[in-house]
């Protein structure tokens, strides 16, 4: 989706993220990763999974519709250098806030590795912009459809146990799999860059909701993040606090499915 948003698109970096709400009254506040920018069409792109009523409800947006509300760039940016060789790995729909940090890092000078992560083949997004990005790409797929059958974890290994081993790893995509990708880079001492993407609500570190502990410490991936030393990062208590909304979000869905039913139906009974 790109939308009109000058200022963001003008002053957005890599790894930074906005928060949008569809509704200003009783709408949820929902994080989005800047996938790409057009500073001088002042727009920015971004690119999201339908899975709760505020998702479902921004895929209905038509060309002309306007979102009642998006700040940012909020977070800190990705620490660009040049590192040597990079690998990032993008799981599902990690793979779009991914393409800025891989433009950059290229821009850079550095050698980049893509592995690309998805169930099947009709989930993967922005292959081709990232394959005229990288200098590898590595397809995943869960069932085969498409590259190795696998997981994302299998090529890292394989890239970590070589000589020499990769300089940097980026890893972004749901929380589980940024895990492993961190266990599977530690024994090899190879420094492993995470974006989260918790539950957040003012975007500005105030309310605590998207609290994590990294390196035994309480960070807000707001205003600290979203990027964190994946090797310090408590995924299993992040995880956790992530599942205590599960209930509201489902009831949230179920709310609004039925809303819909009920708009089809009085529309078929008037004929509309």
């Amino acid at each position: 989706m790109e939308v009109e948003a000058p200022l963001i698109a003008r002053e957005r970096k890599a790894g930074q993220f906005i928060i949008l709400q569809i509704d200003t009254q009783i709408g949820e506040r929902v994080p989005l990763t800047i996938a790409d920018a057009d500073p001088g069409k002042g727009t920015i792109t971004l690119i999201f999974q339908k899975v709760g009523a505020t998702t479902t409800l921004l895929s209905q947006k038509n060309e002309g519709d306007e979102i009642a509300a998006i700040l940012g760039p909020l977070g800190s940016p990705t620490h660009i250098e040049k590192f040597g060789h990079v690998v990032c790995v993008g799981g599902g729909i990690g793979v779009a806030p991914m393409y800025p940090i891989a433009q950059a890092m290229k821009a850079a000078g550095n050698k980049v590795t893509m592995i690309m992560g998805a169930r099947n083949i009709g989930l993967f997004v922005m292959t081709e912009e990232m394959r005229a990005v990288a200098d590898e790409l590595i397809l995943i797929t869960d069932d085969g459809s498409s590259g190795r059958k696998g997981l994302v974890t299998e090529p890292l290994k394989e890239l970590c146990g070589q000589t020499p081993p990769p300089d940097l790893v980026v890893a972004i995509g749901p929380p589980i799999m940024m895990k492993f990708c961190a266990l599977t880079t530690k024994p090899y001492g190879v420094k492993t860059i995470v974006s989260l993407n918790t539950i957040m609500v003012d975007g500005t570190g105030m309310c605590g909701g998207c609290r994590v502990t990294v390196g035994g410490k309480t960070k807000f991936v707001c205003v600290d993040g979203p990027e964190f030393d994946g090797h310090e990062v408590d995924f299993d208590n992040m995880m956790k606090r992530m599942r205590m909304f599960k209930p509201r979000e489902m009831w949230a869905k179920e709310h609004f499915c039925n809303l819909m039913q009920a708009a089809d139906a009085l529309a078929a009974k008037e004929g509309k």
